[in-house]
């Protein structure tokens, strides 16, 4: 055994990483100043139209831990190729289409791309020396929020200002300079697994995804006392145990079960799920609220441009914490950061509370939500990593990230009842109320908090990747 050897160019290595998160990030709020007109742009229905944003979610749920898998067997950064390849074409696709069909296609192939930020968390652990492990972790984290606080406004401008298709010629060429920087600059892993691929247990995986995913976003179209909503709910838990029991008795799982309901992964999983739940019920209410117009006396009348720039510094906060959560990290462990900001933000839930009357107020509040989110984010690869095989990280960082996507698609799915079902007369329509956004904080604050006493429950001494480091195997 040797030490890993010094790694040229560690910092541009880092920079393309974090860039190829930012991309795919880019992708979740690329259609959202779109959503409104789809229906029109794609001669559909609303609800039809609403595939737009669902594709994109349930492949990006299922793709997550089987490309991580397949990135631990046959090498990350051929993984992260594929993954670029498909977001570029997924974009070319919608960039060429101008109805329903083709377009969700297309963006069911750009959530193939999400895979690419913990595949690029775990090449980090592989081929970074540690001394930089722990700040380029935290800020490949970092990259989900900058890109998508970053998105928002940038889209709306060019939506508003082009042709809708340039959104997607622009995320094209984004994506073709991503596998090129990939090729050019990031070494291949040396690390492998030494097992088979589990075919079985990624099918059986994405049809109990596949169940709750659909049900939970869109429960709101169906009905939830529908058949339909009601009976994926039913098959969900059905489908994952016979997964798990799968996953237990095959030699060589997609998910190694045993390693995954350890304690630190168990629970670090848990509080991913009430951090990405509080992450999006703030995206949810702060851009409502911003866009609301003031004749309802809460609403604060900002255009979808606006209101996305107010949005911005929180994805830069998140970017700025990021050295400061590696620091924090380093000295008193991921544990503390994980609780830390899970704190931090339900204090910015609580402070936003009192800070709804104008829109810097709201900036106040969701910048301070946003840099407990960075912290959160930081210690999350850090405690997956310390805790499991260095031959299983990429499946283990694509569980942790499938995590925090099951917590937003919750989110949507709760936030979005309760805006719906507290309203105040508006004209011939109805708004949200007040008293329904008030809610809405109310249950982001509580999430959160709910996070900080489940990382309360990790160990003591959190394992972290850079302390385990010091050897590499060959390949």
């Amino acid at each position: 055994m040797t030490s890993p050897p010094p790694v040229p160019r560690s910092g541009l290595i880092v920079g393309v990483l974090a860039g190829a998160g930012i991309v795919v990030s880019l992708m979740q709020t690329l259609v959202v100043p779109l959503i409104g007109e789809l229906p029109v742009l794609l001669d559909t229905t609303a609800a039809d139209a609403s595939w737009v944003l669902t594709s994109t979610l349930l492949t990006a749920a299922v793709a997550t831990p089987v490309f991580g898998r397949l990135g631990d067997l046959y090498g990350k950064r051929r993984i992260m190729l594929v993954c670029a390849a498909l977001l570029t074409l997924g974009s070319l696709v919608c960039a060429l289409s101008g109805s329903l069909v083709p377009v969700v296609a297309g963006r069911a192939l750009q959530g193939l791309g999400l895979p690419l930020i913990p595949l690029g968390i775990s090449v980090m652990r592989d081929v970074l020396p540690p001394e930089r492990l722990g700040s380029a972790m935290a800020l490949m984290s970092s990259s989900l929020g900058v890109g998508g606080a970053l998105g928002l406004p940038l889209s709306a401008t060019i939506a508003q200002h082009a042709d809708w298709h340039a959104l997607f010629w622009l995320s094209s060429a984004a994506g073709a300079a991503i596998g090129v920087l990939l090729v050019t600059v990031v070494p291949e892993s040396p690390i492998r697994a030494r097992s088979r691929f589990d075919l079985p247990g990624a099918l059986g995986l994405a049809a109990g995804l596949v169940c709750l995913l659909l049900a939970v976003s869109k429960g709101e179209d169906w009905g939830w006392g529908s058949g339909l909503t009601l009976g994926l709910l039913a098959a969900t838990p059905i489908v994952l145990l016979l997964w798990g029991l799968w996953e237990l008795r095959t030699p060589a799982p997609l998910v190694d079960l045993r390693v995954s309901a350890g304690r630190q992964v168990l629970l670090t999983n848990t509080a991913s799920v009430l951090i990405g739940f509080s992450m999006y019920a703030m995206s949810l209410v702060v851009i409502q609220l911003l866009q609301l117009p003031e004749s309802t006396g809460y609403g604060l009348g900002q255009t979808m441009i606006q209101a996305g720039l107010w949005m911005a510094p929180g994805g830069l906060v998140m970017m700025a914490v990021s050295p400061v959560a590696a620091r924090l990290i380093a000295a008193r462990g991921p544990k503390t950061s994980l609780v830390l900001g899970g704190l931090v933000i339900s204090a910015g839930y609580a402070l936003a509370l009192f800070l709804m009357n104008a829109p810097w107020q709201m900036l106040i509040a969701s910048t301070l939500i946003s840099g407990g989110i960075g912290l959160a984010y930081a210690a999350m690869p850090a405690l997956i990593m310390g805790a499991v095989p260095r031959t299983e990280t990429a499946a283990a960082n694509g569980l942790n990230s499938l995590s925090r996507s099951i917590g937003t698609s919750v989110s949507a799915a709760v936030i979005g009842v309760v805006l719906a079902h507290m309203t105040t007369p508006f004209g011939p329509v109805s708004a949200p109320s007040e008293a329904g956004f008030r809610v809405a904080l109310g249950i982001g604050a509580g999430s959160a908090l709910a996070a900080a006493l489940v990382a309360l429950g990790l160990p003591s001494r959190s394992t972290s990747p850079a302390a385990a480091e010091p050897v590499r195997t060959a390949a």
